[in-house]
């Protein structure tokens, strides 16, 4: 027979024991809670994530869980097409490996390093595109970027004379009010045919001669109908040489002067990001009516919250350019994931879109084009939007 005092000190002990146990539960969560805010609140660069889980995760869409729902309740089917049934063995397959057996790159990309910089996916096919030809563009060497050791000119006589396709007359205007933004990531890409002895595409850069050109030429077409816009000028390349920053800084700089720009004018509400492609002529141009023009391409990042909207409105301009001029647009392409920067700054709008215009190889008969076709395309789905929504009268002024 145990004591009254034995008894009174065992209860003594678990009682501590168990307010041990309390705390030490309550510590636990606080830290488990503390370490979530933590990893939550970091940008998006420095959290810590699995891309592979990432990718499998992904594979089950929308569509798939609405499937998977309707075995239950054969409601849910009635809002997908009656052929959307999914493989569940290939969904299987490539949600445990992570590898598409309708994608080889998805199995090479382990395989080979780097080969993972090229890896994207076409939301949109346009006429020829398929994951052979996909848009691409390679850092050039460091020493290209030297302005110094630029190649020399040729056949510059005519580019100055170029001049915009008078547009219909258009009874609206913005006025004063500058709506569009046209700025360059990589504002050094350039096209061979105008670089005297150069033959390699990731030596296609210079200084004068470049994609800023284009948008010279949008911004005249765009005003043609009634819509002010900026063209921004800023030598991006240059501000990473005095900052000592790579060339895979690129959308980080540009992401400060676009920022800038929001902020001194509110009115901006489209943002294009001119690029060029580093692929070769036979993926980069079509003939239309007999006339020579360089293919368009829709890069979406999709690393963000409006990568949904963004991804509508290049739908939209696709479509549209489908109809106007067949076989222009090369299609969507969607980039996230390691190794790409996800966001491009289409993050900042729900109005922003990075555009391909054409290859190393095409000349700025071919560009002025599709830039004209462009424009055109824009202008109009820009005007429909402004009607819907009747935020700007015939003067340019808000409503």
């Amino acid at each position: 027979m145990k004591s009254p005092k034995a008894s009174t000190f065992i209860v003594t002990v678990q009682g501590t024991s168990m307010v041990k146990l309390i705390i030490s539960l309550v510590l636990l969560l606080f830290l488990v809670f503390s370490l979530s805010a933590l990893f939550t609140s970091l940008s998006p660069e420095y959290r810590i994530k699995s891309n592979s889980l990432g990718s499998a995760s992904t594979i089950l869409n929308g569509e798939v869980l609405y499937q998977l729902m309707g075995s239950e309740n054969h409601y849910f089917l009635q809002s997908l097409p009656e052929d959307s049934t999914p493989n569940l063995s290939s969904l299987l397959f490539k949600a445990s490996t992570n590898i598409s057996l309708d994608d080889p790159r998805s199995l090479l990309g382990r395989e080979f390093p780097g080969f993972s910089l090229f890896d994207g996916d076409i939301l949109v096919a346009g006429e020829g595109t398929n994951y052979t030809n996909m848009p691409m563009e390679s850092p050039p060497p460091q020493e290209v970027l030297n302005i110094e050791q630029e190649a020399k000119l040729q056949n510059t006589e005519k580019l100055e004379n170029a001049k915009a396709n008078e547009s219909a007359d258009t009874p609206l205007s913005t006025g004063k009010r500058k709506m569009v933004y046209i700025y360059f990531s990589h504002n050094r890409e350039s096209f061979l045919p105008y670089l005297k002895g150069v033959k390699d595409p990731n030596l296609a850069h210079h200084s004068k001669i470049n994609v800023t050109k284009i948008g010279d030429r949008l911004k005249s077409q765009f005003e043609s109908n009634g819509i002010g816009t900026v063209v921004e000028k800023a030598d991006i390349m240059d501000k990473l040489n005095k900052k000592g920053w790579t060339y895979g800084r690129s959308y980080d700089e540009s992401r400060n002067v676009v920022q800038a720009a929001m902020t001194k004018n509110d009115d901006l509400t489209y943002f294009i990001d001119i690029h060029r492609d580093s692929r070769r002529k036979k993926d980069t141009t079509k003939k239309i009516n007999g006339k020579s023009y360089a293919k368009l391409a829709f890069v979406i990042g999709a690393e963000h919250s409006k990568y949904e909207k963004n991804l509508k409105l290049a739908n939209k301009i696709h479509k549209k350019l489908e109809k106007k001029y067949p076989g222009l647009s090369r299609g969507i392409i969607q980039k996230k994931g390691a190794h790409t920067n996800g966001k491009f700054n289409q993050d900042l709008s729900e109005k922003a879109m990075l555009v391909e215009f054409g290859g190393v190889d095409n000349t700025f008969e071919e560009l002025n084009r599709s830039a004209d076709a462009f424009a055109d395309v824009l202008s109009e789905i820009f005007w429909d939007a402004e009607e819907v929504s009747n935020t700007v009268n015939e003067k340019g002024e808000k409503k």
